[in-house]
């Protein structure tokens, strides 16, 4: 099998640009990040559209032009090391079909962000790139660790992760290795299909979501399983299930981790055989550990411990 390709790691001074490839923001939005990468002793270089705004049924940061301008001179431009979206939202799918990977390919850069970034990162590793699914520079309203952002610098500087979890009452035991794919199961679900889906066969999966009823993340659920995606895959790796359920519901089910979420994943599964983790901290949550999107990835799923370890 073909090793994914890692990015070089970065050292101080290296530029990281900032893009919006999706949703509008405000400077204010993210001054505490660019702060951040200045303290890091990285160079943040700011997107010609970063703080654009387009509104057509949605505000998103630019026309569809102007945001794949951005990217793609984020991904070619050969002063840059890495790309850091500012959000996700939506518009990520408006790119892929107009992404240039020419310079990139001989210099491969990181790209951090998740939500609707995971359209960027599956396009990315159909190609053989890797690549960070992590905090976005705008945080989210319910904050963010300083730990989700300096496990991010962790990988930028050539450190892989290593985590250590509690047991949850729905995992199932195993002890496996393989490539992980996945992110927002939303966007997951819309690329099935495509040929910008990921290859499931013989990987870990990973999913997160929020805001989504529960019959919507039942009929996500299910059309992974009509595709035949647990099927193919070795594992699977649940996050944050955050504000699921309809406004009713979330008087009720109101973290990060939502149970009822996870027991209903876990039904559908249930006929299946591979090793499970909940409760991975990833997602639109506060404590967002980040995790490599094609990189190789040992699960040690026991009785009251859990090891994740790329």
């Amino acid at each position: 099998m073909k090793k994914n390709i890692f990015p070089k790691s970065l050292k101080k001074g290296d530029k990281i640009a900032i893009i919006s490839p999706a949703g509008a923001v405000d400077a204010n939005q993210l001054e505490k990040g660019i702060k951040m990468i200045k303290n890091k002793g990285f160079k943040p270089v700011l997107g010609e559209h970063l703080y654009t705004k387009f509104s057509n049924g949605y505000n998103y940061a630019g026309t569809e032009k102007e945001r794949i301008k951005d990217i793609n001179w984020a991904l070619n431009d050969k002063e840059i090391s890495a790309i850091w979206a500012s959000r996700g939202g939506y518009g990520c799918q408006h790119l892929i079909q107009h992404l240039n990977l020419k310079n990139f390919i001989k210099n491969p850069k990181w790209y951090i962000g998740y939500s609707d970034n995971t359209v960027i990162q599956s396009y990315l590793l159909n190609k053989g790139f890797t690549s960070i699914h992590g905090q976005t520079i705008k945080t989210s309203s319910f904050g963010v660790t300083d730990e989700s952002y300096d496990l991010i610098f962790d990988i930028l500087k050539g450190k892989t992760p290593k985590y250590s979890l509690k047991s949850h009452q729905f995992n199932r035991e195993g002890n496996i290795e393989g490539e992980l794919v996945g992110g927002n199961l939303a966007l997951i679900y819309a690329l099935l299909g495509t040929k910008y889906s990921y290859d499931f066969k013989d990987k870990i999966l990973f999913i997160e979501d929020i805001g989504e009823n529960f019959y919507a993340l039942d009929r996500m659920i299910m059309s992974l399983e009509l595709a035949g995606v647990f099927k193919k895959i070795k594992g699977l790796i649940v996050g944050g299930m955050t504000n699921m359920g309809d406004e009713e519901d979330n008087k009720q089910y109101e973290e990060s981790f939502d149970e009822f979420a996870y027991k209903l994943i876990s039904e559908r599964i249930s006929k299946y055989k591979f090793p499970v983790v909940f409760g991975f901290p990833n997602g639109h949550i506060k404590d967002n550990r980040p995790l490599i999107i094609g990189g190789k990835v040992k699960l040690k799923i026991e009785n009251k411990k859990v090891k994740v370890e790329f």
